[in-house]
């Protein structure tokens, strides 16, 4: 894309720095190239996965496209046989193609043009995670070059901001493709450690259906807004009994399940009784907390609020819906993969993060999956996004060493 000036007169930023010389990065043309492609969720990313695929077939690799339902995007995984033509378990590497978007926030600089100043990177996607995807499509043609001991899968995906909806459409699709890994490094940025362990994450949106009436006669309506009250009262109950009771995990900031209600939207006037009100709440829970039992408890309050509701008036109801739910992920920091990681370079042991990833759904196929890339999730979806040139260089030093083990 052509820079666009208006990026650079946005106040209340500093402007970059000069360019320094060129880093000593292999990856640096693909990562230029990747974040060229405005991959924002919202939109396609046929024209990313189609430059992958074009540069499989020149290396005469197999690329599996896996469509969006209904949407014009793909997933797609690229596998490198081993030795022995085989294709099913060994090593995959994911990484998610779409990023968040850019709008209302104060770029110094295009967001879709890579610009290389103070030992760093900065457009949209170099940190989350364009950068890892640019290293891992640099390594491809040594992988399909080598004599491994084990089958090679790169696995890209769309809408991972999304709640990772491309990757619970993928993993559903594996199995039958028999492409299942025995290992997955799932590349979100931790500074090149290792995560073993991430909370689920849940949103949840329920509607009360109440009865609109003139504000002077009330008890002639059923007042949404009020009855979605009960039910914000009831999941301020539930965050605050996970604070005082745990179950606590240390090895996390936040040592226990959190809940928040984030949205709320009701009322069309102030003289009339809401006939409808909308709330969204997330949690995101420690692996020992089921979502699926946390969403039963609150979906049976709400159907006491519902009958109450209906009490007053038959066309009253309460409707609650799951928008999204990312697993937990709870390797064994000394299993399999944590140590494949660690003996790549990988630093072990990592820390437990509060965000999700994908590895929780690959981890769901019996694979061992952990969470190891470039960069810093501080750094993730900001104005100006960056990721420093060392860290990238880290992880090209990664893939030399997985490939070296691959090959042993």
């Amino acid at each position: 894309m052509s820079e666009s000036p208006s990026f650079a007169e946005q106040p209340g930023h500093q402007q970059l720095t000069e360019p320094f010389a060129e880093p000593k990065l292999r990856c640096l043309d693909w990562i230029r190239r990747l974040v060229s492609y405005d991959t924002t969720s919202r939109n396609s990313n046929l024209e990313l996965i189609t430059a992958v695929i074009t540069e499989c077939e020149r290396l005469g690799l197999t690329a599996r496209v896996f469509p969006a339902p209904a949407q014009e995007k793909a997933n797609v995984v690229v596998t490198v046989p081993d030795r022995y033509g085989r294709t099913d378990g060994g090593v995959m590497v994911s990484g998610h193609t779409d990023t968040v978007p850019v709008d209302g926030q104060a770029w110094s600089c295009d967001p879709f043009t890579v610009r290389v100043a103070d030992g760093r990177l900065y457009g949209r996607g170099v940190c989350d995670m364009k950068g890892y995807i640019g290293v891992v499509l640099e390594a491809l043609p040594r992988f399909a070059a080598a004599s491994l001991n084990e089958p090679f899968h790169v696995a890209l995906t769309y809408d991972e901001e999304l709640a990772c909806l491309g990757a619970e459409h993928l993993v559903a699709q594996l199995p039958g493709a028999g492409l299942v890994p025995r290992v997955v490094f799932v590349g979100e940025p931790t500074r090149m450690q290792v995560v073993t362990a991430h909370k689920s994450m849940s949103v949840v949106q329920v509607r009360f259906r109440g009865v609109p009436a003139h504000s002077s006669l009330p008890s002639a309506g059923v007042n949404a807004i009020e009855h979605a009250a009960e039910l914000v009262l009831y999941l301020r109950g539930l965050a605050d009994a996970w604070v005082r009771n745990g179950p606590f995990d240390d090895a996390y900031v936040v040592p226990h399940t959190t809940l928040s209600v984030n949205m709320l939207a009701g009322g069309t006037a102030r003289n009339i009784v809401p006939g409808e009100c909308l709330i969204t709440f997330e949690f995101r829970s420690l692996p020992e907390i089921s979502p699926e039992v946390v969403i039963s408890e609150v979906k049976a309050e709400a159907a006491r609020i519902g009958a109450r509701m209906n009490h007053e008036h038959p066309d009253a109801d309460v409707d609650v819906e799951v928008l999204a739910t990312v697993p937990a992920l709870d390797s064994d920091p000394g299993g399999v993969a944590a140590e494949y990681a660690r003996s790549c370079g990988g630093v072990v042991p990592g820390p437990k993060v509060t965000y999700g990833t994908e590895a929780g759904l690959f981890a769901g196929l019996g694979a061992d999956a952990v969470v190891c890339g470039p960069g810093d999730i501080a750094q993730a979806h900001t104005p100006d996004e960056w990721i420093e040139v060392s860290q990238l260089a880290a992880c090209e030093e990664f893939f030399d060493a997985l490939l070296h083990r691959m090959t042993q």
